[in-house]
């Protein structure tokens, strides 16, 4: 699942990610938030930018802190096992930041550069998507023009060692290992899923870009585009994909945009995919404590959908950025929701970098759809309800939750009633 990213730097992100409970601590940090450029977003009032340090003054209780140095004084001298004092430091951390809620996290060096490299969109490596399959690691997709496809692996293929080394089931390690810096090698040996040949392939490592944009025609005058999870890349690729079924299909007349099972991702992306198929209104409004918690983010003048109706597939597994998408196309009249009621993560993290590589996820805002609605726990109901379980996308030549979201498009398109042209955005 693509998750929750930025160069040196903080960023807001918004996904559902469930921590642990455990030991709390009370420690000086060092805070930062600073966010891309203004001219980079597609935002009417973008929040506060700095490059300072802002420490934080007041220190804790006296007789707080004594609780803390007793606890930390009697397991170094009791526990049944030595445990290092930075390990325990780890654990008061991960302890302080998962009581706090369900999405803020303490994250180690690995963690945050896992989530730095989501929200780019790219990483140093050899483009495949992997899963656990019986003690192996199975390759489920190869990412376009990427080392591995150019050499040959195939989607279902088996890793059974990497340089040498036997795999087991542990995805993540595996990934860790086939990662490595743009240019150097790496060694697979693989079954072919189409019987039990056994092949070594040495593979460059490149730069991949990650595109959680894709997307095809449906029908006659109809198109279906999918995003995945929203990184730094996904506007980019949206005004790419919907410019190319524009030029396949001259008469577009409508579009169904699939965010079903996306868990969200970067704020500011998802904002400025909204931005790019609305001319005015609001997309999204946020209040939290600090300053630069509290925001208004408006569109500006100008669409690429001119005159196609949208629908937009939703489910229960269509959280944060997904859900700011969903409502504010909803609330301005933009497009028709179908499907089944949204996640409901209506709170904004801010990552924040720590001494040594390590970093915090903070939850630090709480928003509201364009409607005034806070959405948190409450998710986001459609207007076209469709019965049944939540389902994930599948082939949309095939999948019934697409066709019937372009058949309600095409019941109403005759009457005009969400074209882009009589939609009357809020203010």
């Amino acid at each position: 699942m693509p998750v929750e990213f930025v160069a040196v730097k903080s960023f807001r992100a918004l996904f559902p990610i469930v921590g642990i409970a455990g030991l709390m601590a009370g420690i000086v940090l060092a805070r930062f938030v600073i966010f891309p450029p203004a001219d980079q977003l597609a935002v009417a009032s973008p929040p506060h930018i700095t490059d300072a340090a802002v420490p934080i003054a007041q220190p804790l209780p006296a007789a707080d802190a004594r609780r803390l140095a007793e606890a930390v004084a009697q397991i170094r001298r009791e526990y049944v096992d030595e445990i290092p004092d930075g390990k325990l430091i780890d654990g008061a951390l991960r302890g302080l930041l998962a009581g706090l809620d369900a999405h803020s996290e303490y994250l180690d060096p690995r963690e945050y550069e896992e989530l730095r490299r989501g929200a780019a969109g790219n990483y140093p490596g050899i483009g495949i998507e992997v899963s656990a399959d019986n003690g192996f690691i199975k390759v489920q997709r190869l990412l376009e023009d990427s080392p591995a496809a150019r050499a040959g692996i195939r989607a279902g293929d088996l890793i059974l060692r990497i340089d040498g080394e036997p795999v087991g089931a542990n995805v993540a390690a595996a990934i860790e290992q086939m990662r490595g810096p743009a240019g150097s090698l790496v060694r697979l040996t693989v079954r072919r899923a189409a019987g039990d040949e056994l092949v070594d392939v040495v593979l460059e490592r490149a730069r991949v870009e990650v595109h959680s944009v894709s997307g095809e025609r449906l029908d006659t005058g109809y198109g279906y585009l999918r995003i995945a999870a929203f990184s730094d890349t996904t506007p980019a690729d949206f005004a790419r994909t919907i410019e190319r079924l524009r030029r396949e299909q001259s008469d577009l007349r409508g579009i169904v945009i699939d965010l079903r099972n996306n868990p969200g991702g970067v704020l500011e992306a998802a904002v400025a995919v909204a931005d790019t198929m609305l001319d005015r209104g609001n997309i999204v409004s946020a209040r939290g404590r600090a300053a630069d918690a509290r925001f208004r983010m408006d569109a500006k003048p100008g669409q690429i959908l001119a005159g196609v109706d949208i629908a937009v597939l939703v489910n229960g597994a269509s959280a944060s950025s997904a859900e700011i998408v969903a409502g504010a196309l909803k609330d301005n009249g933009r497009a028709l929701l179908v499907g089944r009621r949204t996640y409901g993560k209506g709170s904004v993290q801010s990552v924040i970098p720590l001494a040594d590589g390590h970093a915090i996820k903070l939850t630090t805002s709480r928003y509201a759809t364009p409607s005034g609605a806070y959405i948190n726990e409450r998710g986001i109901a459609p207007d076209v309800a469709l019965a049944g379980p939540d389902s994930a996308p599948t082939d949309p030549s095939v999948d019934d939750e697409v066709r019937a979201a372009m058949r309600e498009l095409q019941r109403r398109a005759p009457k005009g009633t969400r074209t882009a042209e009589n939609r009357k955005p809020r203010a």
